[in-house]
C-alpha cells in the first residue's frame, strides 16, 4: 500500500493527532506576551504597571501616576490631603516602586491635588 499525500512522515501523522488529543490551550500566556509586545516602553507606562503592587490598593484608589519626566513622576491625588500624605511618603514610595521596577529608575515624586470634581466625572485623575 503506498503512502497518501501528506502522510509520508509517520511523525508528523502522530504529532497532529498528539495536538488534537490535548484539545485547546489556554490562551492567557499568548495574551500577556502580546501585552506586553504592546505596552509602551516609558517609565510612566512601568511606573503605571507596578503602581498597585509597590503602594497598595488603598493608596492606589487614592491617587495615580499620571507624568514621568527625568525621574520625576507625577502622581495626581484626589485631594490636597493625600497629595500631601503622599509628599511626606515620597522616600519610602520611591523606593518601593524602584524595587518593584527591578531598577533606580524613579528618583522623586511630584504630588498634586485634582479637582474633586474632575475625578468623580472621569473616574480617574489626568482623564
Amino acid at each position: 500500500m503506498s503512502p497518501r499525500l501528506g502522510d509520508s512522515d509517520p511523525a508528523r501523522g502522530l504529532k497532529r493527532r498528539r495536538d488534537r488529543e490535548r484539545g485547546p490551550r489556554p490562551a492567557g500566556h499568548a495574551i500577556s506576551a502580546l501585552a506586553s509586545a504592546l505596552a509602551p516602553q516609558t517609565l510612566l507606562a512601568d511606573v503605571q504597571r507596578v503602581w498597585v503592587q509597590a503602594v497598595g490598593a488603598g493608596m492606589a484608589e487614592q491617587a495615580q501616576p499620571t507624568a514621568a519626566h527625568a525621574g520625576v513622576v507625577t502622581v495626581t491625588c484626589r485631594s490636597s490631603a493625600w497629595a500631601a500624605e503622599l509628599d511626606l511618603l515620597a522616600p519610602t514610595l520611591v523606593d518601593q516602586l524602584n524595587e518593584a521596577l527591578g531598577s533606580s529608575l524613579v528618583t522623586a515624586l511630584r504630588c498634586q491635588a485634582t479637582p474633586a470634581a474632575k475625578w468623580a466625572r472621569d473616574g480617574r485623575p489626568g482623564g
